[in-house]
């Protein structure tokens, strides 16, 4: 039983107890009474037994105060049996798992193991899984305020990981429901059954009945009692001490059999010692944990399996069990403060951690790159957090608060940057949006000519465009890159459309060019001229060739140039016809680029024999004022000579020049 010296409890029932202790009242002699009183005790004797009954007192509560731990607990398990294997389930250190693991395991226990038995475990879970994802939303709420200025707008955020944890606990809790449901009707059943067994052994004193007929009746009663079942566990130590109790009151008034009685005691004593001497070895077991768990089993089965003893040996028995059960306890408590000093490092570390994210929630960083390492950095310490451990109960809020704060601060500190780079993103967005906006209208043009060179000036300016808010970036990249997609796709068929006319002008310009090498002067200078000129007309009319294939426009030259030399032009006419045929080229072509610099070639050697003319004339002049001018004739000839050539020349690059200019006012 679970604690014999107190088994005689009012409780259990106050009349037969009075009753027992007036009788043993009634036997305590009157001349010890008197002696007792007569005694003149010195008043040092008296504070020193004082003092040990204080002693006594205060190691009796501690020794009682196990004692009813114990009791609580296998009346909690007696209740109900699945509580027993919790302690065969380790309870793991969940605050330091990460919220995907938590979910694993919330899945794993409740779907492998009995409801009750878990029931700590599952709880320690749903703490550590709920303080971080609320960490998380808080997180994900300053994000979304931060970006979000519209207050119509209502946060919203979804953890697929969440629904996930809530479906498991779901079925946690039905679970829970359903075994609730049945043991309370299955516990108040075998309540009843229990309190009438009680009855029926208080009505087994009778010494008027046959006393083997009581002997067969209370080992019914005793058997019955055995398979009654669990009852609520704030009625189980009532129950249990009235049960023995009556149990041990009808021992003590059974003197018609004594012998069967004496062999009773003497096999519970037996088993009791059995029991005592186990515990004494469990004692000195190095798995504390599991050592206490047994002793809790061996509390039990003293009480509920074991009948009573002679009273003679009950005391004794009785509180030698009790003082191992203490050492056994003190024995835990030395790991438990042992497990306190670890927390207590662990809480430690955690300050340490807290501390770094404070200081870096005051150092300012002014670029985004600077930023995400510092974001890399708290996340590190984040994971190191929750990886520190367990500390003390009774400071884990408030270390678990400092953290939070000192992460919101963080945030808090990045977000007023981002914030001011924020005016500058909505600028940049505005600007590519003007870009979107600009090639959509342009995407549909069919000047490629003049589209072209402004879709890549879009796209250059695009580029130099900074960032824009993230939730604008994928879209208006996708309308952009569409637009501009759209138009260079239009030009590439277009030109695989100029492809196949090229090749084809490609095969008439090489046909041509055999005719052209058979053509042979008549002698007559305007009808030979003539004839050039339509060979020119009709090679320009063959349009472009593919650009690889360009080389053939300068065999078509050499001939002309050969058929130039035969015709005897003037040099003026020569140039100036050749310089017709390679500009009508350039403009065929739509190189707009080397027309421009074409025409700033021409510029500058008009400007280069000016220059030269003016230098010619100065020398003349020279030349005519010295005192010897006649015999230096032929030098001033010779300058003149030089002067007229640069002229004629000047006269050709002004007639290309202006040739070039009337084609571009065309």
């Amino acid at each position: 039983m679970l604690e014999e010296k107190n088994d005689n409890l009012q409780e259990a029932d106050g009349k037969i107890a009075n009753e027992l202790q007036d009788t043993i009242q009634s036997e305590v002699p009157a001349q010890e009474e008197n002696e007792v009183t007569d005694s003149v005790l010195e008043e040092s004797v008296l504070d020193t037994e004082s003092e040990t009954i204080v002693t006594n007192e205060s190691v009796a509560n501690e020794n009682q105060n196990v004692l009813d731990a114990i009791a609580d607990s296998n009346a909690e398990e007696s209740e109900d049996e699945t509580l027993k294997e919790r302690h065969d389930i380790p309870m793991l250190d969940y605050d330091t798992l990460s919220m995907e693991a938590l979910v694993d395991e919330l899945k794993n226990l409740v779907t492998n193991e009995k409801v009750m038995s878990v029931k700590e475990h599952v709880e320690e879970i749903k703490k550590a899984f709920l303080a971080k994802y609320n960490h998380l939303l808080e997180e994900k709420r300053e994000e979304f305020n931060q970006e979000n200025q519209d207050p119509n707008e209502e946060f919203q955020y979804h953890l697929p990981l969440k629904t996930k944890f809530d479906q498991y606990y779901t079925i946690y809790k039905d679970n829970k429901n359903s075994h609730f449901k049945s043991l309370q009707t299955n516990l108040k059943t075998n309540l009843e059954v229990r309190l009438a067994i009680v009855e029926e052994l208080k009505e087994l004193i009778n010494p008027q009945a046959n006393i083997k007929d009581t002997l067969k009746h209370f080992n019914e009663l005793r058997e019955r009692w055995k398979n009654a079942g669990p009852i609520p566990k704030d009625k189980y130590n009532h129950v249990w001490n009235n049960f023995h109790f009556h149990v041990e009151n009808f021992y003590d008034y059974l003197h018609l059999d004594r012998e069967a009685r004496d062999i009773d005691f003497k096999h519970n004593l037996d088993q009791k010692l059995k029991i005592i001497a186990r515990v004494e070895k469990l004692v000195d077991e190095a798995d504390i944990n599991k050592a206490f768990r047994e002793l809790q089993d061996l509390h039990r089965i003293w009480k509920e399996d074991i009948g009573p003893v002679s009273r003679e040996h009950r005391d004794e028995i009785w509180n030698k069990f009790s003082e191992l059960t203490k050492k056994m306890h003190d024995k835990r408590e030395i790991l438990f403060e042992n497990q306190r000093g670890t927390e207590l490092e662990n809480l430690e570390k955690k300050k340490e951690i807290i501390a770094k994210i404070e200081v870096l929630a005051t150092e300012k960083v002014n670029a985004h790159s600077q930023w995400l390492a510092q974001i890399e950095k708290v996340e590190a310490l984040r994971t190191e957090f929750f990886s520190a451990g367990k500390v003390p109960s009774d400071v884990n809020e408030a270390t678990w608060a400092a953290f939070k704060t000192a992460v919101r601060n963080f945030n808090t500190f990045k977000n007023s940057f981002y914030k001011d780079i924020k005016k500058d993103q909505n600028d940049n967005l505005n600007k590519k949006i003007a870009l979107v906006n600009k090639a959509k209208e342009l995407q549909e043009s069919e000047d490629f000519a003049t589209t072209t060179p402004i879709m890549k000036q879009i796209q250059e300016e695009w580029k130099k465009i900074g960032h824009v808010p993230r939730k604008y970036s994928d879209k208006i990249w996708n309308e952009f890159r569409e637009a501009c997609n759209h138009y260079f796709d239009k030009l590439k068929e277009q030109k695989n459309e100029e492809n196949v006319d090229e090749v084809e002008a490609f095969d008439k310009k090489k046909a041509y060019l055999e005719t052209l090498r058979a053509f042979q002067l008549t002698g007559d200078h305007k009808t030979d001229l003539d004839a050039i000129k339509l060979h020119i007309e009709t090679w320009k009319n063959f349009g472009k060739v593919p650009f690889p294939r360009r080389h053939i426009e300068g065999k078509f030259n050499k001939i002309l140039d050969a058929l130039f030399e035969k015709l005897s032009l003037s040099k003026k006419d020569t140039e100036m016809m050749r310089f017709s045929n390679r500009i009508d080229h350039l403009s065929e072509s739509n190189d707009t680029r080397k027309l421009d610099n074409e025409k700033i070639f021409l510029m500058r050697k008009i400007e280069e024999v000016q220059n030269e003319i003016f230098q010619l004339e100065n020398n003349i002049q020279f030349f005519t004022n010295t005192r010897n001018a006649k015999k230096e004739n032929s030098i001033v000839l010779e300058v003149r000579k030089n002067i007229a050539i640069h002229k004629e020349s000047l006269d050709v690059w002004k007639e290309k020049l202006k040739q070039l200019r009337n084609m571009n006012q065309e």
